[in-house]
């Protein structure tokens, strides 16, 4: 009962983990995607080498560099927080290019439209731009939440006591690996079921009345 316990609790943990991380990831691919696509160099720029730095290291080197070397700079962050900047950065990034492509993927038309109308761009933005790119970018974006899920067990070797981290333990304790990888194939299979069930309810209420967003079922 008590590693059944454990198992509960480190469940939980990881559930926080990827809700921290994916909330950072959208807010991290809006910014820099809508940066990416600003006409002034000095706000394209940043934004561009940022995501490639995010894009071009690994998330792994990125949460041992947070937890390790910010210290030695006198910034003490908990590893709890750690866990879910480094891994919604590194998500984020990614997901700047599908916002980016989203937002390109809106006709001209509608935009002319808006300016026809006398709209200012952050009202066509606003308006006109997101709530049609939105639809466009929600499967791409739900995949890369079921991505994020799957690369939370990094968090355990910065002693996070995660779904991993808490396997680890009982398969040191019981010598039963199968038991204990198994538990952790089947929970973490659940939680990606979840993420995907709730990713298509999205999809299909954000895709009504867009013709050519809706999933195929």
């Amino acid at each position: 009962m008590e590693i059944l316990y454990e198992f509960c609790q480190a469940t939980w943990v990881t559930i926080q983990i990827t809700i921290g991380a994916a909330a950072l990831a959208w807010v991290t691919a809006f910014i820099a995607g809508l940066c990416k696509l600003s006409g002034r160099r000095a706000i394209a720029w940043p934004a561009v080498a940022f995501v490639e730095f995010f894009r071009g290291t690994s998330c792994y080197v990125q949460l041992f560099w947070l937890y390790f070397v910010l210290p030695l700079a006198g910034i003490e962050i908990s590893a709890f927080a750690v866990g879910i900047v480094a891994i919604g950065l590194n998500v984020g990034c990614y997901g700047s290019e599908v916002v980016r492509s989203a937002i390109l993927a809106v006709p001209r038309g509608l935009t002319e439209a808006a300016k026809a109308l006398n709209l200012s761009p952050l009202q066509t933005m606003r308006h006109v731009v997101i709530p049609n790119a939105f639809p466009r970018m929600l499967p791409p974006m739900c995949n890369l939440m079921v991505d994020l899920l799957k690369i939370t067990p990094l968090v355990s070797l910065i002693t996070i006591a995660d779904l991993t981290f808490v396997g680890q333990i009982y398969r040191q304790q019981s010598g039963n690996p199968l038991a204990a990888f198994g538990t952790l194939l089947v929970v973490y299979f659940v939680l990606s079921t979840i993420i995907i069930g709730i990713s298509k309810r999205l999809e299909i209420r954000a895709s009504r009345g867009f013709e050519g967003t809706r999933s195929e079922k």
